[in-house]
């Protein structure tokens, strides 16, 4: 077989390597790759041509808009001949996934552990016919967590095979996402890592460069610009001493009568935004971040985190935060097109910022990106776009109640499109903290699935995800829907889950999927989400069910885990360290149930410590450092 690619295309070069790699391991032969000139492109001969659709004249082909901004991609293979073309070099990459997807390959969790590769010989008797354009622009994962340097590579090695098309690095160098592994914070069993500011440096261009390779559109720092530019340090959420001096002290947000780093956090601390040196120096620093890193395609310019934090000085109180805000971007817009800067700047609608502008408007809209963070909402429930009315809480500076239900955040939503009709996506959590309450992964994806399938109703175009990088615990199964879903949001949901089941189990899958469905209703994340709005003694029946459950299905564990299939047999292992959590995890919360917090808290921290002595073992999958900070913080407080 050969491959050719054009020369001096470096995303296209990787994907013509990746498609010899993969197709050596299935069919056992060699893989000839040549870079090859535009004279000699036409005739190839028999051959995988890899390109663009402008130079096989196959634009006019793909289904819907053929926008390089958006992702298309035709296959059209027979006899091992033929093209593998996308509307730019990185769709090129996913059409080579997905035409491995079509002879059989998935990739059901990041590393070589998490592929199912077939063994199947001549590949030239299949015929791939592929002609699509994905469903939403924005496709995308957002670091948080807490993570080695390699977890974040092999989250982004895996993006693009599951139809992903943007990585997301907060922050100037994320150094808080890495600092909490390296220094094992929540694991007293692993000693401590020598880790700086440095070092996060160098971690984070390592995925900056594997972003770049795989032609993925980069994100870029959003936290950090109201204390950064004013130099004070604002790199994690931890509270601690500041010594600002008055000459900066002055800008920050008048509280209660008082300008002062608010509850020791500096990235929840906002400034006297009406105050136009406050706006000058802010957008002059994000100004001189761009003409420094010029691979940034679109950075996040947000305001300080928390909630019911602004500034309450005489004239902040004569418009909304969002009016200062838009003032800002505005004006940042002025600067970077004066300076012939196209970067695509995302501004964020979230918590206090929901509530629209009285009085300003965002004037050039094509240089600005409009993300939606419904930080505060329930995921016991889809979004949809019904056209229920909501009552909306009227604007009372720092005196704010949040919409809780999907339904109501819609309704600040369109408050917003009304005044924004440019492009825009959600920006969400489902596994930043929610998935914990679904010991079973399989309630969280359904919910996760219907959401996606409706953000064209509610007028978004795509998802970007803010979670921990290790959300493969025990299975990958929400993540697998998620890059599914936003590639073509009519997939067939029961098909998908058969699908990555099957993949990941080999025989005996049925079995693993009805298992942890099982496992999920037991829990009942509803349940978990919030116990004290629910009948106690309902919850300590079916949580009395889980032992039995573990105990009937561990054979079968046992069984499957001798499978020669190296995806297939971590898939079994996993579940057996899985299991015991669940049976200590549902001991714990019977005895929550009951009322007798001293037991809950006994079995909650031999779960604490079984999870921190599996942590090498289990690193790849789960976060423990999250795990531990979720549980602690919502059901088993010292």
């Amino acid at each position: 077989m050969i491959i050719n690619y054009l020369e001096n295309e470096r995303t296209i070069e990787f994907a013509a390597f990746e498609l010899k790699r993969y197709l050596e391991q299935i069919t056992g032969s060699d893989v000839k790759v040549c870079g090859i000139s535009h004279k000699e492109y036409a005739n190839a001969g028999e051959s995988i041509r890899l390109g663009l659709h402008d130079e096989f004249s196959a634009g006019d082909y793909i289904a819907g808009n053929n926008s390089i901004e958006d992702d298309s991609i035709l296959i059209d293979i027979n006899n091992a001949t033929g093209i593998i073309a996308g509307s730019n070099p990185g769709s090129v990459l996913i059409g080579v996934y997905r035409y491995l997807k079509e002879l059989g390959c998935r990739f059901i969790r990041p590393g070589r552990l998490g592929e199912y590769i077939p063994n199947i010989g001549d590949v030239s008797d299949i015929r791939v016919y592929v002609n699509e354009k994905a469903s939403y622009r924005h496709r995308g994962i957002c670091i948080e967590g807490a993570n080695t340097c390699q977890n974040v590579i092999d989250m982004i090695d895996w993006a693009p095979k599951t139809g992903f098309n943007s990585y997301f690095f907060q922050f100037r160098e994320s150094y808080t996402f890495y600092e909490r592994w390296y220094s094992h914070k929540n694991n007293k069993f692993l000693q401590q890592e020598p880790f700086s500011i440095t070092d996060a440096k160098q971690y984070m261009q390592a995925g900056i460069e594997e972003i770049k390779k795989r032609g993925m559109r980069f994100h870029a720092v959003g936290h950090g610009w109201t204390c950064e530019p004013f130099g004070i340090k604002g790199d994690e959420w931890e509270s601690k001493e500041h010594d600002v001096s008055p000459e900066i002290s002055k800008y920050l947000a008048k509280i209660n009568g008082k300008r002062e780093i608010y509850k020791g956090v500096a990235l929840n601390t906002n400034l006297c935004y009406s105050n136009p040196k406050v706006r000058n120096i802010i957008n002059s620093d994000i100004l001189e971040y761009l003409k420094d890193d010029p691979l940034i395609d679109y950075l996040h310019f947000w305001l300080a985190d928390g909630t019911n934090n602004h500034c309450e000085c005489d004239d902040c109180i004569k418009a909304h935060p969002s009016d200062y805000y838009v003032m800002m971007l505005n004006e940042l817009n002025e600067m970077l097109t004066k300076e012939q800067i196209d970067t695509k700047i995302v501004f964020l609608i979230y918590v206090d910022l929901l509530w629209t502008p009285l009085y300003e408007r965002i004037k050039n809209q094509d240089r600005f990106v409009m993300m939606f963070a419904p930080i505060t909402r329930s995921y016991s429930k889809a979004f949809t776009a019904s056209g229920k009315s909501c009552d909306m809480s009227e604007y009372k500076r720092n005196e704010l109640n949040f919409p809780k239900t999907p339904e109501e955040n819609i309704m600040y939503l369109n408050c917003w499109r009304e005044m924004f009709a440019k492009d825009s996506f959600d920006f969400d959590y489902h596994f930043m903290w929610d998935h914990y309450m679904d010991p079973g992964y399989m309630a969280v994806p359904k919910v996760l699935y219907e959401d996606i399938r409706n953000l064209e109703q509610i007028g978004l175009n795509g998802y970007i995800s803010c979670q921990t990088q290790r959300a493969f615990f025990p299975t990958g199964l929400g993540m697998y829907i998620m890059g599914g879903t936003l590639w073509d949001k009519e997939i067939d949901y029961d098909k998908t889950v058969d699908d990555y089941f099957r993949s990941a189990y080999g025989e005996g899958f049925l079995d693993a999927r009805d298992y942890l469905t099982k496992i999920s209703e037991f829990f009942d994340p509803d349940y978990l989400r919030d116990p004290e709005s629910y009948s106690s003694d309902e919850a300590i029946s079916r949580l009395s069910k889980v032992r039995g459950l573990v105990s009937t299905f561990m054979p079968v564990v046992n069984a499957n885990s001798q499978t020669v299939i190296p995806c297939h047999r971590e898939s079994w292992e996993i579940l057996k360290y899985h299991a015991h959590i669940c049976e200590e995890l549902s001991t714990a919360l019977i005895a929550r149930a009951r009322g007798d917090f001293s037991l809950a808290l006994e079995a909650w921290m031999s779960i604490k410590e079984y999870v921190q002595k599996s942590e090498e073992r289990l690193q790849p999958y789960l976060d423990v450092w999250l795990f531990i900070h979720v549980f602690e913080g919502r059901l088993f407080k010292k």
